[in-house]
C-alpha cells in the first residue's frame, strides 16, 4: 500500500466527552441499526476522526463490547475510506448492531456515511397540517 492510499484512510478516534458532545449539534442520519452523528470541523487538513456510543440499556457489558467490536471492524474495512477529511462521526449502535450480518452492517455503515439524508416528506412540502 503506499503512503498516499493509507494517509487517505487514516482515521482517528474521538476520546473526550466533550468531542462527542459537539458532534451532537451535527448531522444525524438514521439507519435501521445504529445513528450516524456528522460533524464538518472546517479543518480539510486533518484526519476523520470516529467514535463509538453504546448504551447500558443495549444489553451487559459483553453484548456492548461485541457491537462496539463490530462497528469498528466495520469501518475500520470498508467505512473509514469514505470518511471525509476534517469531520467526526459518532456511531450510536442499536441493538440490531449483533444479528445483521457483517456485510450487510458495512453496507449500510458505507452507504450513511457516502450520501446524506434525504429530506421527510414534512420539510420538502410542509406539514399536512397548515
Amino acid at each position: 500500500m503506499t503512503s498516499d492510499a493509507k494517509s487517505k484512510s487514516t482515521v482517528g478516534r474521538l476520546k473526550s466527552r466533550p468531542q462527542f458532545l459537539a458532534v451532537r449539534a451535527g448531522e444525524s442520519r438514521r439507519g435501521r441499526t445504529f445513528l450516524l452523528e456528522v460533524l464538518d470541523r472546517q479543518e480539510p487538513d486533518t484526519d476523520a476522526r470516529v467514535g463509538f456510543t453504546v448504551t447500558k440499556k443495549h444489553g451487559n457489558a459483553v453484548e456492548r463490547n461485541r457491537m462496539r467490536r463490530r462497528l469498528k471492524e466495520a469501518v475500520r474495512q470498508s467505512a473509514g475510506f469514505a470518511m471525509k477529511p476534517g469531520h467526526d462521526y459518532v456511531i450510536v449502535a442499536r441493538r440490531e448492531v449483533l444479528t445483521v450480518p457483517f456485510a450487510e452492517l458495512a453496507a449500510q455503515l458505507g452507504d450513511r456515511i457516502k450520501n446524506r439524508p434525504k429530506p421527510r416528506r414534512s420539510e420538502e412540502t410542509g406539514s399536512r397540517k397548515a
